[in-house]
């Protein structure tokens, strides 16, 4: 028997729904491990359907059309390496989350999804039937066991493999990013191994997907828990990866172990990706904002333009009588540094009709919040006017604070087809700023150097509504705010808790309550990147009628 087996890795960025998209990828990968000598080109979990495609999955002619490729895949590939891809699986009645292993022009052999994710941005169980313990597949001289991402999060699956024959797990996941989630799949990685004795590959794919963002960063583990090999994170590619048949039994062959960048990298990658995968699977090109002259409207835009190229990026600055001096200085620099287009649309004369419009119904009473949000909604018209005439996806702006607290204008600021900082925290918004004036990678389409102007940085937080406005007028500090919404929101904490952490009763209460009354502008927002477990999407689901408050 042969003493060697070569797996191609196909860490790759498929597209929910676009099945013939998502084969012909599998394809050229598939030729590339041919003609490198591959015994097998493996993808990852439900790679031909894309992932996560939710509901989409029950409709019939969706399953049945992403099983038919798979066979047409094994057909047109028969000579030549086997196929193991993740693709929907019917049997009878049911329907399962599969990876079907295709040799010599047909489906040879299923692996089916046991344990079945019903947590933060999945709902499997709603979708899929959970498939038996099942034991491996022989592939030539390998016995292969292939739990399906949640699968290896639990010891049985594995343990089965391991008990019936297999020697070598290959493990195909679809596993979105979150803020320290790759030491989270190592630990439970490294204890498949630990319990089996056995060498395992965890597959993972690459893009963006509506608030999702799946990194990468496939690895493979020995026994005794050594990394074997690590590949990029948020970088599609293939890996041509060799075990060796010992006295020991099988392992994986040392390769290139890539090293991943801390947080702030890659959070910025995260949204950088995102902004550009939503953009090309929707079929925009160009993208448009407005521009205030402060810190959220200044990071979104350096986003876009290393997502999309500055080329592809319009600035808007829309004054009022309100707007700075200094606003209008560093909206007009941050748009020259980085190399976008800037456009000056003041909203005056817009506004003036307005309140005359208005002014009859208005009479006697005081202008106050409603005038402020006139401004913003105003804008957000005129914004989406030009997104229409153009064909250009405006971006929205708003930080995970004032998301939480309901700090945004609906039907102004808030309007928009994606937020790239959705789930990023004011505090750390600062700070993303900082680390990327101080950093460049080749991924980015952008200019390098201190992109974004100090000052931007520097000045204290406003919306610019109303003379001498500031956030802190409304809202405690960032810094407190932040660290109150972490304990809320981040640890589904209590006031409680939060007062045991040294924060003002009162103050907690006003949080609790902002946060608990600005549900249903969330539930009209914009989708955003994930950056966290509890990212304000699929991952927190509340009601918008709700009486509650925590009674403490």
């Amino acid at each position: 028997m042969a003493d060697t087996f070569r797996i191609t890795l196909a860490q790759l960025n498929p597209m929910v729904g676009d099945i013939a998209g998502n084969a012909a990828l599998a394809r050229e990968a598939w030729e590339a491990g041919r003609a490198a000598g591959a015994d097998l080109v493996a993808f990852p979990e439900m790679f031909i359907a894309g992932y996560n495609a939710q509901d989409l999955v029950m409709k019939p002619a969706f399953h049945t059309t992403a099983i038919e490729a798979v066979r047409a895949l094994a057909r047109d590939c028969a000579e030549g390496p086997a196929i193991a891809m993740g693709c929907p699986w019917v049997e009878g009645a049911e329907l399962y989350n599969a990876y079907l292993i295709c040799k010599g022009g047909e489906i040879v052999a299923t692996q089916l999804k046991h344990h079945l994710p019903n947590e933060t941005v999945f709902d499997e169980k709603r979708i899929f039937d959970s498939g038996p313990m099942q034991g491996p597949y022989g592939l030539g001289p390998l016995r292969i066991g292939s739990p399906i991402c949640e699968d290896a999060w639990f010891p049985d699956v594995a343990e089965t493999h391991a008990e019936t024959g297999a020697e070598f797990l290959l493990v195909p996941n679809g596993s979105p990013y979150y803020r320290g989630k790759f030491d989270v799949r190592l630990s439970h990685m490294v204890g498949r191994v630990v319990e089996t004795g056995l060498p395992l590959i965890y597959l993972n794919c690459v893009g963006g997907q509506d608030d999702q963002v799946f990194d990468g960063g496939t690895f493979g583990i020995n026994p005794h828990g050594e990394i074997a090999f690590q590949m990029p994170v948020f970088e599609a590619g293939l890996a041509h990866v060799d075990l060796d048949r010992t006295a020991e039994g099988w392992r994986i062959r040392p390769g290139e172990v890539v090293q991943h960048p801390g947080d702030w990298e890659q959070d910025y990658n995260c949204m950088v990706l995102a902004v550009r995968d939503y953009l090309r699977k929707t079929g925009f090109s160009k993208v448009l904002l407005g521009l205030s002259g402060g810190v959220d409207s200044a990071l979104v835009a350096v986003i876009a333009a290393d997502a999309l190229g500055p080329e592809n990026v319009r600035c808007v600055m829309l004054p009022s009588e309100y707007t700075s001096q200094g606003s209008l200085d560093d909206a007009r620099e941050l748009a020259e540094r980085l190399g976008c287009r800037y456009d000056y649309v003041p909203i005056s004369e817009g506004r003036a009709a307005i309140t005359n419009t208005l002014a009859p119904l208005f009479e006697g009473t005081e202008p106050g919040l409603t005038e402020e949000n006139i401004q913003s909604r105003l804008r957000g018209l005129l914004l989406m006017a030009i997104s229409n005439k153009f064909g250009e996806m405006l971006l929205t702006t708003g930080n995970k604070s004032e998301v939480a607290v309901g700090y945004a204008t609906i039907y102004g600021d808030m309007a928009g087809g994606y937020n790239p900082i959705k789930d990023l925290y004011k505090t750390r918004v600062f700070e993303q700023c900082r680390w990327r004036n101080a950093n460049h990678r080749d991924w980015m389409q952008g200019p390098e150097g201190a992109v974004i102007p100090v000052s931007i940085i520097e000045k204290p937080p406003s919306a610019e509504l109303r003379d001498d406005q500031k956030d802190s007028d409304s809202l405690p500090d960032y810094p407190e705010l932040d660290a109150i919404l972490t304990i809320l929101v981040d640890d589904d904490g209590s006031v409680e808790d939060c007062v045991a952490a040294g924060f003002d009763r009162a103050t907690v209460k006003k949080v609790e309550h902002l946060l608990y009354i600005s549900e249903y502008k969330r539930h009209q927002s914009a989708p955003g990147t994930r950056l966290s477990k509890h990212a304000f999407w699929l991952d927190r689901r509340y009601p918008i009628i709700n009486g509650w408050r925590d009674p403490s």
